[in-house]
């Protein structure tokens, strides 16, 4: 399905470093990264454009946008989100979302990996020691940070900052200029590792579903698309939480096979029911 083709990786942010490798050796496709597309058009972290639509919705349009720039048929691109956990609400989450869109088989791919690894934060200065503790927390230098004046503002905005003599020479200048100033993490993925890393995660997920064919017209991303509840309570048999069934289906004909036990167990432990343990 794959193999010979010429994939075009939509990002102006690096992402290639990690997708290019995983998709050459999963997919045997040729990656050329989209250079031409200026992808911060539909949206920066940084407030200057507002992003317009969902993460699904950004990412069909950097697909279709480039395919259509490059003539390509075969298109990958990512959009991560920020903020709180969606279940850890206390906990910042990096949700990054990845698309494989394939003109030639009619379809798109996607997966996603949610994580607590990220080190997105943001936090007003008044002081050398509370910018030195909020970069510590930020795993400055390894990971840049971006300053400006206030938490709203563009003016004056420094992006990408990496060195920790600009970064001093920096906060003393804002912190004379203005009494005080806004940082925040630098969530551009070529300035932050642990997203990096999420994005290479994700691909992987990407790539295995791209992989499983349909076992009735052999389109590609024949995957889980729903999980069914119910594995049974080793003690009393009361239908649990655990999942007792994955549903795979076709995102192009609607095939669906359904596979019991996907853990490896037909029974959960009594901890995990709410009859012996409420």
């Amino acid at each position: 399905m794959f193999k010979g083709r010429k994939l075009l990786i939509v990002t102006k942010h690096g992402k290639e470093q990690v997708i290019a490798p995983l998709a050459e050796k999963a997919l045997g496709v040729t990656c050329t990264v989209a250079h031409a597309y200026d992808t911060d058009y539909l949206g920066t972290f940084t407030g200057e454009i507002q992003r317009h639509g969902d993460a699904l919705a950004t990412l069909r349009r950097k697909c279709d946008q480039g395919m259509a720039l490059y003539g390509y048929d075969l298109a990958i691109a990512s959009e991560g989100s920020f903020g709180p956990h969606p279940t850890l609400f206390i906990a910042p989450g990096d949700d990054e979302l990845i698309m494989l869109k394939d003109l030639v088989n009619g379809v798109e791919i996607l997966a996603r990996e949610l994580t607590l690894d990220t080190n997105f934060s943001g936090s007003l200065i008044t002081n050398l020691e509370e910018l030195e503790t909020f970069l510590v927390q930020a795993k400055f230098p390894g990971h840049a940070v971006i300053i400006r004046k206030s938490e709203d503002s563009t003016r004056g905005m420094v992006k990408g900052v990496n060195d920790p003599e600009l970064m001093a020479k920096l906060g003393q200048k804002y912190l004379n200029d203005y009494g005080s100033f806004f940082i925040e993490t630098d969530m551009r993925a070529m300035h932050n590792p642990s997203r990096m890393q999420a994005i290479a995660r994700a691909a992987d997920k990407l790539f295995a579903k791209a992989l499983s064919l349909c076992p009735s017209c052999s389109t590609p991303g024949f995957s889980i698309t729903d999980i069914r509840p119910g594995l049974p309570c080793s003690a009393c048999r009361f239908p649990t939480a655990s999942a007792l069934s994955h549903i795979y289906c076709c995102v192009k004909c609607g095939f669906s096979t359904e596979t019991k036990y996907p853990n490896g167990k037909e029974a959960e432990e009594p901890m995990y029911c709410d009859m012996c343990n409420p």
